[in-house]
């Protein structure tokens, strides 16, 4: 049972119709010395310079994502400023100086994640939409691990202009309906690839 709050990010699981995921990424490029923690599990987007950074507005229908969302982080590689070797991290470190720093994005928009909600989303939620819990910043992770510490919003809506659908639960020995912390599947609503005008 998920009884204490131990938020997780955003994890791929398979895609909508039950089709495996396979670890595909799309590499996009981070702006040498980009100065936010990017963790594993958080929400990016691409921005005007077409760079990739943290989303930082909780997908509310008063704080919309950006145009540019474009998926979830899950690592990045750049040539250490410190030993000039490559490197590869679970989290982008805020200010590294790397020219070539490039981030790795589960950018598929038919990819469901498992995440955690901060507080217990019931079974009538399953269709329904929510945005983040909180939002994400340099904080909202460990440098320890590199994964991002972000969680869904237990409150859902059933309104347009929300980040996130609800399409299943996790069911498991430890993890059920109902638990203080629910741990849901999702989906994203606005994803940029959606988008016909583009960013």
């Amino acid at each position: 049972m998920a009884s204490s709050a131990t938020p997780y990010g955003f994890r791929p699981l398979n895609l909508i119709g039950g089709q495996p995921y396979v670890g595909s990424t799309r590499q996009i490029k981070i702006a040498s010395a980009y100065g936010t923690n990017i963790f594993n599990g958080s929400v990016v987007a691409i921005v005007a310079a077409g760079t990739l950074e943290i989303v930082t507005t909780i997908g509310s229908n008063a704080s919309q994502f950006p145009a540019g969302t474009i998926g979830v982080f899950v690592g990045c590689s750049y040539t250490d400023p410190g030993t000039s070797q490559k490197t590869f991290k679970q989290y982008w470190p805020t200010g590294t100086v790397a020219s070539d720093a490039v981030g790795y994005v589960v950018d598929d928009p038919d990819v469901l994640f498992q995440a955690q909600a901060d507080g217990t989303v019931a079974q009538t939620a399953l269709g329904i939409n929510a945005p983040l819990a909180a939002v994400q910043s340099t904080s909202t992770g460990s440098t320890t691990t590199g994964n991002s510490t972000s969680a869904l919003d237990a409150t859902v809506a059933v309104t347009t202009g929300i980040a996130f659908r609800i399409v299943d639960f996790v069911d498991g020995p430890d993890s059920a309906v109902g638990d203080s912390y629910t741990d849901v599947i999702v989906k994203f609503n606005g994803h940029s690839y959606n988008n016909p005008v583009g960013i």
